[in-house]
This record gives structure tokens, C-alpha cells and sequence, in this order.
């Protein structure tokens, strides 16, 4: 069995909002939160915590996808600055937040992890942002 094979989404994550696609490496998840346009990047690889976990070859094309994910949600959301980051403090399964953020969104300066209360998407704001992932990062 491939690593790839054995890949398992936790349940946290898959709580998070729906699946965008797939890229080479990752998974995509758009986060079901209106207030800030948000995917999470989770390498289809069994096992990993850290991104020093993965192979020289996937940290490559891990970053080549982080820069995708970001180039992507700067251009739909025109935010003015990008989170990205890894941080595992709750579900250790390796996966990277990318955040659009503009001043005086509902968390600025601070970080959106705990900020305030989420903010489902409707249903429509929901569609448009995945049309817009998925047009701008070619999501299997």
C-alpha cells in the first residue's frame, strides 16, 4: 500500500467546510467561515505531523502548492495580506492554513485561530468561492 493509499482526512478537518479538489500533493478545503476566505492544504501522505515529514521532493511541491493556494485566494478575495501557516496545536495531521486578511477583519491584528464566533457561508458565497479555487488552482 502507498502512503498516498492510506492517506485518512481527520474528521476535524473534513469539519471544516467542503473539499475544494486536489492538487499532485494536497487535498483543499475551503474553511465554512464568511468571515475570512480560508482553505486548508492537507498532503495526501499517511502519517505526517510536521512538514519536515515529508520527503525533499513533496516539501518542494508542497511549497510550489501553498503558492498556488495563496495566488488563488489573494485574487478572489482581494485581501490585502496572507496568513499561511502550520501549526497542528489541535489536529496534529500536517496541513497548512492559507488566510486572506484585510484590516479591520473580525481578528486583525491577532490571529483568526479563536477569534470570535464563525460565520457560515451561505450557500451562494459558498458555491462562488469554490468556483473561483477551483478555476484558479486547476483542482482535480
Amino acid at each position: 500500500m502507498t502512503a498516498s493509499a492510506a492517506f485518512q482526512l481527520d474528521p476535524r478537518l473534513e469539519a471544516d467546510g467542503p473539499h475544494a479538489g486536489d492538487l499532485p500533493l494536497c487535498h483543499v478545503r475551503l474553511v465554512d467561515d464568511a468571515r475570512f476566505f480560508w482553505v486548508v492544504l492537507v498532503p495526501r501522505r499517511a502519517g505526517l505531523v510536521e512538514i519536515i515529514d515529508l520527503p525533499a521532493a513533496d516539501r518542494l511541491i508542497l511549497m510550489e502548492e501553498i503558492a498556488a493556494a495563496s495566488a488563488a485566494v489573494k485574487a478572489a478575495s482581494g485581501c490585502a495580506k496572507l496568513n499561511v501557516a502550520a501549526l497542528g496545536n489541535l489536529v496534529s495531521q500536517l496541513h497548512v492554513h492559507v488566510v486572506g486578511r484585510n484590516v479591520g477583519d473580525a481578528a486583525w491584528p491577532g490571529p483568526v485561530f479563536g477569534a470570535g464566533t464563525r460565520v457560515p457561508l451561505s450557500q451562494g458565497d459558498r458555491a462562488a468561492r469554490l468556483v473561483a479555487l477551483r478555476d484558479r488552482m486547476a483542482l482535480a
